[in-house]
């Protein structure tokens, strides 16, 4: 029942934000009280809001309430402290289904804060406290917290295992030394701690050393990859340009090629045309003389025929028809040939060089150790490369 009063005490003089013993203490017009730095930050994520509430009843306050330090009750504090009261262990203190728990405390256990390998026990901070205080529990051996303590008692004695057999390699009891194990290789287990430590110092140096060993080579593979993508990425920057400028090339000599054409397709037509206009007038001329020949042809009176007939002027000398050369419609195709033909041999040195390009970019190969195939299944069937293929 006292300890139940004093558990009562405990909670009665905790901040229930903090979970701590009251500091400060100050009591808000719903009656409950808190440290007075606790209800502060509280309010202060609730001035948005403007309206502030208790964090035990959530009553509603419309405006912020004055905080007065609770004089007595900052004083009661004082002197709970003083007779060694102290605030309830916080939740997070209590052992969950993961941690180690006091072997000593009843009720709702506290997270165990060391294991002692002499009396098998794991103690919370307070029970531990004895291991500090009392002369022959200082000599004790205090561990990390461990549920494994009775991993350390004989099964077949149900005392300490403080021996080591060497002949079975198994830990022992005084009694089985005297026992089963009667006349086997038999040291404590401390000393059989020293030997294993010392191979165990030689394992970790030499994990140590192969740890520093991969690191160098982690190192080495990382600005191995540097080197490559460095290497690859002014390679496309490089051959971007040359592809751009050859690219720039070819756009020009198509220009050429169409300012040529037609320079001399203009050049052709307005020869056409000065002959077809030459043409188009002599035929006028022709239809106005036949129509006048036409007309005098027509005369019924002889006299006035034969005056009309004299003053006919000579006709203009005809163009020579026959210097009209018409030929097929394929005037330009010579040059769609001589086009095609620097295209197919564009393309034969291209087939001929794009082996080399690709070879010299599939020959890149960094040097490193392949693992040794362990059966017929994992041999290569054959090495084979990938290649690049340009199509026109």
């Amino acid at each position: 029942m006292a300890q139940k009063g004093v558990q009562l005490d405990r909670e009665i003089f905790s901040c229930s934000i903090c979970l701590d013993l009251l500091k400060g203490p100050v009591a808000i017009p719903c009656g409950h009280s808190y440290c007075m730095n606790c209800i502060k930050r509280h309010w202060a994520k609730e001035d948005k809001k403007k309206i502030y509430s208790c964090p035990q009843c959530r009553q509603i306050f419309r405006q912020r309430p004055i905080l007065v330090k609770n004089t007595m009750l900052a004083d009661l504090v004082e002197e709970l402290k003083k007779t060694g009261l102290q605030a309830a262990p916080a939740d997070h203190c209590y052992a969950g289904p993961e941690d180690v728990a006091c072997d000593v405390c009843t009720g709702r256990k506290l997270k165990a804060l060391k294991s002692c390998l002499v009396c098998l026990v794991s103690y919370c901070d307070q029970h531990l406290q004895p291991h500090y205080d009392v002369a022959p529990l200082k000599k004790h051996k205090l561990v990390e917290p461990s549920k494994n303590l009775q991993e350390n008692i004989c099964s077949h004695h149900d005392e300490v295992m403080k021996i080591f057999c060497r002949t079975d390699q198994q830990l022992i009891c005084y009694l089985c030394s005297v026992d089963e194990h009667k006349g086997h290789d038999t040291v404590s287990a401390a000393a059989e701690r020293t030997e294993r430590q010392k191979e165990l110092e030689g394992s970790q140096q030499n994990m140590q050393q192969r740890i520093q060993d991969r690191e160098k080579d982690v190192k080495l593979l990382q600005q191995e990859v540097e080197a490559i993508n460095h290497s690859a990425d002014k390679v496309v920057k490089d051959s971007k340009k040359i592809f751009t400028e050859l690219i720039r090339l070819m756009e020009k000599r198509r220009s050429d090629v169409e300012q040529q054409v037609r320079s001399q397709q203009k050049t052709e037509v307005s020869r056409v045309k000065e002959l077809q206009e030459k043409l188009e007038q002599e035929i006028t001329e022709l239809k106005r003389k036949d129509a006048e020949l036409k007309k005098i042809s027509d005369t019924e009176d002889h006299n006035q025929f034969l005056h009309n007939y004299s003053s006919l002027s000579p006709l203009s000398e005809s163009t020579d028809s026959s210097s009209i050369d018409i030929r097929p419609p394929s005037y330009f195709e010579d040059v769609t040939v001589a086009v095609s033909e620097v295209r197919d041999k564009l393309q034969d040195v291209l087939r001929e060089t794009w082996t080399n390009i690709s070879q010299a970019v599939t020959e890149v190969d960094v040097l490193l150790p392949q693992p040794e195939p362990k059966t017929r299944a994992e041999l290569p069937h054959s090495l084979s490369r990938s290649t690049l293929e340009l199509g026109f």
